[in-house]
């Protein structure tokens, strides 16, 4: 039998009946078309689409608020006072991590907060923080924050890591040249672990390593990574990381969000944090009169009963993720998204480049588009396709063929269009 031209159709049909996971594609809505049509769906990286049984999961709290009350609390089907428990051994294998290291709680910049209440602890000398040149912008509100509240100055205290000029991803030895040089000064790295913008996958153990050996904290933001990359964050020794669940992880806009903080910190009352009652002993919590008595790990850091019609959502999708497992997802994405690549570079022009790293091991599914002499209108034009993909100022579209749900006939029917645009 020929071998199918690997730029044809018939081939990404092909690559589509091989492909073992397939089947998830049919446990999403998907948009579509006034014709029933699906719409081809590339912006997982800023907004999931939602499993077709999450509304089951809201029903059933929907259902037993109804029917039981505050007695819900104990005698739901999934009592909501442990609910957050539920979520924890999946989240823990999605991240790398012990279950103790994790918990779902609050939204993503909420978290980093109360994260840096405990790893940003800056003297008079050493107090400055690092974060990447073009960080997603609510790190960098959040980061001048903590300086200004501190009592520092902002364009003092923040370090910016750059890629270098002409280029657009960060290199490790501009890092460390940064720390040798003035890591006597440097309190804190905050790093996106993968970078919005870019899509690039950052070495978090390399990160690690080099802040630590100039005694400062290390704290990731994970929002574009969390059930996209494999981050084995416990392994990697991160001080702490940050994500929110509305991305890959498919758990309806605006929804909770989660942290981690490393084991070599979970016993340790000491560090300072902000305290709420679902930090306190569970055993004891509505003993309502008792001395504080903080709970060990991740857990520690909660501050109320959560938002359980959020946590079904969540629990929704961590279900699929714990069937499927980030290993087949991660094999799946490198395939897929090679094939993206691939069939981008096939394109003959001069106007468009992929700015993400072409090292599978340095991205994850996304991959940013650089489009020469193009504004949003190029956007507008693939929106006007039912194609969606996400634009960023001035000349960026980030596409993330996600392998829960997308196709290796979506993308190539995405390229087929942007060719034709072009």
């Amino acid at each position: 039998m020929p071998t199918l031209p690997k730029s044809s159709l018939a081939y990404a049909k092909e690559q589509d009946q091989k492909d073992k996971l397939a089947h998830y594609r049919d446990r999403f809505h998907i948009p579509k078309d006034e014709h029933g049509n699906n719409w081809i769906y590339f912006c997982g990286n800023s907004l999931g689409l939602q499993p077709q049984h999450t509304q089951e999961y809201i029903l059933q709290e929907l259902k037993d608020w109804a029917n039981l009350g505050v007695e819900g609390h104990f005698e739901a089907k999934n009592p909501w006072m442990p609910y957050h428990e539920f979520l924890t051994d999946a989240m823990a294998n999605i991240v790398g991590a012990k279950p103790l290291e994790v918990v779902i709680m609050n939204t993503l910049t909420t978290n980093l907060h109360l994260l840096m209440v405990s790893f940003y602890q800056p003297t008079q000398t050493k107090y400055k923080i690092v974060i990447e040149s073009d960080a997603f912008p609510s790190d960098r509100y959040a980061v001048e924050s903590q300086l200004s509240f501190h009592g520092f100055d902002p364009k003092e205290g923040i370090i910016e890591w750059s890629p270098r000029e002409g280029e657009e991803l960060l290199r490790l030895e501009d890092l460390e040249t940064i720390l040798d040089q003035q890591g006597d000064e440097i309190a804190l790295l905050l790093i996106g672990g993968l970078n919005y913008y870019t899509g690039q996958y950052l070495d978090l153990k390399k990160i690690t390593t080099l802040g630590h050996a100039k005694n400062c904290m290390v704290g990731i933001d994970l929002a574009h990574g969390v059930g996209n990359i494999i981050p084995n964050l416990h392994e990697s020794g991160v001080d702490f990381a940050a994500w929110c669940t509305y991305k890959y992880l498919n758990s309806g806009p605006g929804s909770l969000g989660g942290l981690f903080v490393h084991e070599k910190h979970a016993y340790d009352k000491t560090l300072k944090r902000f305290s709420g009652w679902w930090s306190h002993n569970k055993d004891t919590r509505f003993n309502m009169r008792q001395e504080f008595d903080l709970m060990p790990g991740a857990e520690g850091y909660q501050l109320s009963n959560p938002p359980i019609l959020s946590m079904a959502a969540i629990k929704a999708s961590l279900d699929i993720f714990e069937e499927v497992g980030m290993q087949n997802l991660r094999e799946k994405s490198i395939s897929l998204t090679g094939y993206f690549e691939f069939l981008i570079n096939e394109i003959d022009t001069d106007r468009i480049r992929i700015i993400t790293p072409s090292n599978p091991l340095e991205r994850g599914c996304q991959l940013s588009i650089q489009v020469k002499n193009a504004d949003k209108s190029l956007h507008q034009q693939l929106t006007n396709n039912h194609i969606i993909t996400d634009w960023r100022e001035p000349d960026v579209i980030r596409c993330a063929p996600t392998p829960l749900y997308n196709s290796y006939e979506d993308v190539y029917k995405m390229t087929e269009t942007l060719k034709t645009l072009l």
